[in-house]
């Protein structure tokens, strides 16, 4: 037990913590960007808010939430005990400085890391917490023609205070009952600083997915003549260029679109 914990507390022990946290962060990523993509939908948020009720009440999806809350802290805190051990190894510049191999993003994960964190923490309390723990999101009623497959919607007030959602059918028109969360999205993304904030924030994810989804791979060991390549492809257009301006494009489209 001892020389586990003695690897884990290595610092190729902590790499091997961030490249494993950091790979279950690029699967949620993924997950997160396409349930995201619904706001896209031209469906007055119907499909979103089934989304977000999903998300917060299926209990397997829950479990995997909290592994979520989990490996962000642990990614963050790994990430910065290896940053001031780096600072530290090299408390002095160099007189001359070398030829420099490393890419920009690979020198200042640190501070891209440190971007994100505190984007995340604003989002998920802007979003998330307000979402789950309070009463600051209202609920909407949808009903759809299920011979015309027409959808109407309009504001609703639950009768109990433990209400969370609900969906029945009455007379061929299906009932869904959910709290309105793409209301948020629309008052959150008016409001030009956090767009220009989110924005900046996905920048910080494109540089950071740049190097660490490579780097992940290189920690664990999964090093090809083959594939490595394929590694660096998806690392680079799939994790730093798509999904970074997938992200960046709602909120900039809700404010053009939605703003007043």
């Amino acid at each position: 037990m001892s020389e586990i914990k003695q690897t884990f507390n290595s610092s190729l022990g902590k790499k091997l913590i961030m490249a494993l946290t950091g790979l279950f962060l690029c699967t949620f990523i993924i997950v997160h960007v396409g349930g995201n993509l619904l706001l896209f939908s031209g469906d007055n948020g119907f499909g979103f808010n089934v989304y977000a009720n999903f998300l917060t009440h299926f209990p397997p999806i829950e479990v995997i939430a909290y592994l979520l809350y989990l490996s962000i802290a642990v990614h963050a805190l790994y990430g910065l005990i290896l940053t001031v051990k780096n600072r530290k190894s090299r408390p002095v510049g160099y007189a001359v400085q070398p030829k420099a191999t490393a890419s920009w993003s690979s020198k200042n994960m640190g501070l891209l890391g440190s971007i994100l964190f505190l984007f995340i923490v604003i989002h998920m309390g802007d979003f998330w917490f307000k979402y789950k723990y309070t009463n600051t999101v209202a609920f909407k009623e949808y009903r759809t023609d299920l011979a015309t497959g027409k959808t109407t919607e309009s504001a609703y007030t639950p009768v109990s205070a433990d209400f969370n959602h609900s969906v029945s059918t009455e007379n061929n028109v299906e009932i869904v009952r959910l709290k309105d969360l793409h209301a948020r999205v629309v008052y959150s993304f008016s409001q030009w600083w956090y767009v220009l904030f989110y924005v900046i924030a996905m920048g910080a994810l494109a540089f950071h997915l740049l190097h660490g989804f490579q780097s992940a791979f290189r920690t664990l060991g999964w090093v090809h003549r083959k594939y490595t390549p394929i590694v660096y492809a998806i690392g680079t257009w799939f994790f730093a260029v798509i999904i970074p301006l997938a992200f960046a494009a709602m909120p900039v489209y809700y404010f053009f679109v939605y703003a007043k």
